[in-house]
């Protein structure tokens, strides 16, 4: 009796520990979700479902950092590149949607695990070197008439600004851009925009312009009508080589305001912020995208050394690609007795000094300067 009781009692124990002490499930690699996208084409549909996608299968993931430090900046960088973490998907439908939009319902297998992993190095540059700054300077005209203050910059400012970047809008460019000479703004003088936005620490800056011309009067559902046709483009480039990132552009809109005359100031500036809606997202989607490359996939950084012998150099670049980290390195290329590298890394200017200052550099060469993408330095 006493050990058939033994026995039952072992057993029930034994059921306790299973229960009480299970093995820990592991957490699902993969998300299977499907979505609908909308956007003015089916191009931007299909993106607009592809970061949906991302946002609903990562949920779990993202959650987890909603209280964060620029949590909004990591986000809204690992959406922009949303592809990258869809392993499978399939369009299932496509089709026009209101107000001459389009649709895109998509199924898709999303790896949370590469999310987690993403969030983790964003977050850690991030707290290497703060929030990234741009200078933005936009021109814009009515009428063919230069405007004080650009609507396209100003939403672009505000757009970014939300996002958690640092950001340094076209009044204070003029302010130094006065300074310095009257042409500084010019809309083609890119290596006098990259020196303002220098004097600002900025990454990255990006100018273009906008324009609104009168288009005559019309009635639309009987109210008279002052329109206006127009165009934009943007461009975003590197602060510290001039590289030119992305150029985005809006080659044709119409918009307009209630009046019966054809030059309107009103209607101008409507058309320009109707404009500005497209134009802004594409623009801040290609800063995301490029600044969650940099900081995940390994960005270029220039290397440029004066005085060092071809020789010499071709040593320097034997040990700048043992760095950890470091992808590729290309050159030299030497030209006025400054020796040029672009090394594609996963790492920022900064952190390369850190190895640049030690060991057998030390002994080669002196840092001068450095920035995200670039490093000054002298041979010694």
């Amino acid at each position: 009796m006493n050990t058939r009781k033994n026995i039952f009692t072992m057993l029930g124990l034994a059921g306790l520990f299973a229960v009480g002490y299970a093995a820990p499930t592991r957490a699902q690699e993969f998300s299977e979700v499907t979505v609908t996208g909308e956007g003015i084409s089916k191009d931007a549909a299909k993106k607009d479902a592809m970061r949906k996608a991302m946002e609903e299968g990562g949920k779990v993931e993202i959650s987890s950092h909603s209280q964060a430090e620029n949590f909004v900046l990591i986000r809204d960088s690992i959406f922009a590149r949303a592809e990258g973490f869809i392993t499978e998907h399939k369009v299932l439908q496509e089709g026009e949607g209101a107000g001459g939009t389009f649709t895109c319902k998509i199924w898709a297998k999303v790896s949370r695990s590469a999310i987690a992993t993403t969030w983790g190095e964003v977050q850690n540059i991030l707290d290497q070197i703060g929030r990234p700054g741009i200078a933005i300077f936009i021109k814009e005209t009515i009428d063919n008439q230069v405007q004080d203050s650009s609507i396209l910059e100003s939403k672009l400012e505000e757009r970014l600004i939300k996002a958690g970047f640092d950001v340094y809008n076209g009044a204070q460019l003029k302010a130094i851009a006065e300074k310095e000479s009257a042409d500084a703004l010019a809309e083609d003088n890119i290596a006098k925009l990259q020196g303002i936005a220098k004097s600002f620490s900025a990454q990255i800056f990006i100018t273009g312009h906008a324009n609104a011309n009168a288009a005559g009067v019309a009635n639309l559902a009987g109210q008279e009508v002052a329109m206006y046709n127009g165009d934009a483009v943007a461009k975003m480039y590197y602060t510290d080589t001039g590289k030119l990132l992305a150029s985005e552009s809006i080659p044709n809109w119409r918009g307009g305001a209630r009046g019966i005359f054809t030059h309107s100031p009103q209607a101008g500036k409507k058309a320009l912020e109707n404009s500005g809606v497209d134009l802004i997202e594409k623009i801040y989607a290609t800063v995301m995208q490029q600044w969650c490359t940099q900081v995940t996939a390994g960005g270029e950084v220039r290397l440029e050394i004066e005085g060092i012998s071809m020789g010499d150099a071709i040593k320097l670049k034997k040990k700048i690609a043992a760095i950890p980290g470091v992808e590729t390195v290309n050159g030299p290329q030497l030209d006025k007795g400054i020796a040029t590298f672009r090394i594609v890394a996963k790492m920022t200017a900064e952190q390369m000094v850190e190895h640049l200052v030690e060991g057998e550099f030390e002994q080669m060469i002196d840092i001068v300067d450095a920035k995200l993408n670039r490093i000054q330095a002298k041979k010694k």
